[in-house]
């Protein structure tokens, strides 16, 4: 048995590093990989002005998502405003654990109008920082929004709530360190600027082991979690905290 992965592009906006972007876009096209996009409906993150703004965004978002790939809702404005960990219990800068459920209501609304606005669906759920809670998932649910790209388990599973949890475990492109699983590789293009073909290799290299939103779905999204998922969670889990306190705290969250 082998690890498939799942590749996830973060922070996809249109103020983006659009030259580090067309090259890796490329060879996702030219190896056939479904990624998931995290486009934040309304950026007002400063830290992700890396170019001009692409006034031609929100094609391009359709385009992408004409083409199979799966868009998900990057929280709203990407803006940390609480200290709160959240359900995963990873980072703490949060733009929604802590928050109110009304506040959360209406800013989750308005990330929803933004994607009904330009003809895009929002198919999951990533938050920025990993940061979230209960509310966030009450919210999400009236909006249809059924799966979470989030947490360290091995395998996807559905939960008590009945969202289908797809985990995010690794933050650089590397061989899983299990012989089985499905890893989603959280990818942030400022971190492959000038890098681009070592990128373009890695997907070439595990091709054969990709899979995709729609793949996991029919596959996982009856399963339920069981205990090795919450036993690797917790070792996953326990391992980031680890690093993070090692390499001391940068002042934002952990990918």
């Amino acid at each position: 048995m082998q690890p498939q992965y799942l590749l996830r592009f973060d922070d996809i906006c249109p103020t983006m590093d659009w030259k580090t972007w067309e090259p890796i876009e490329a060879a996702v096209l030219e190896f056939g990989i479904r990624p998931v996009l995290a486009v934040i409906p309304n950026n007002q993150d400063d830290k992700l002005h890396f170019g001009q703004r692409d006034e031609n965004f929100w094609d391009r978002v359709r385009t992408w998502q004409s083409r199979g790939w799966t868009i998900g809702m990057h929280g709203y404005q990407h803006r940390y405003v609480t200290q709160n960990p959240g359900l995963v219990g990873l980072s703490e800068p949060s733009e929604f654990a802590g928050v109110p459920l009304q506040e959360q209501h209406v800013m989750l609304r308005l990330a929803a109008a933004v994607f009904r606005q330009q003809g895009v669906k929002a198919e999951l759920w990533i938050a920025p920082g990993h940061t979230f809670d209960r509310n966030t998932i009450v919210v999400l649910k009236q909006l249809g929004i059924r799966i979470i790209s989030d947490g360290f388990s091995l395998f996807p599973y559905m939960d008590d709530d009945d969202m289908l949890w797809i985990p995010q475990q690794l933050g650089k492109f590397r061989a899983a360190p299990a012989p089985l699983g499905v890893w989603t590789v959280c990818l942030h293009l400022e971190e492959y600027s000038g890098a681009a073909a070592s990128l373009r290799n890695m997907i070439e290299r595990y091709r054969p082991y990709f899979t995709s939103v729609p793949e996991i779905y029919n596959k996982y999204g009856t399963r339920r979690k069981q205990w090795l998922d919450a036993s690797f969670e917790l070792f996953m889990k326990s391992a980031k905290l680890r690093r993070r306190r090692l390499l001391g705290p940068k002042g934002s969250p952990i990918p």
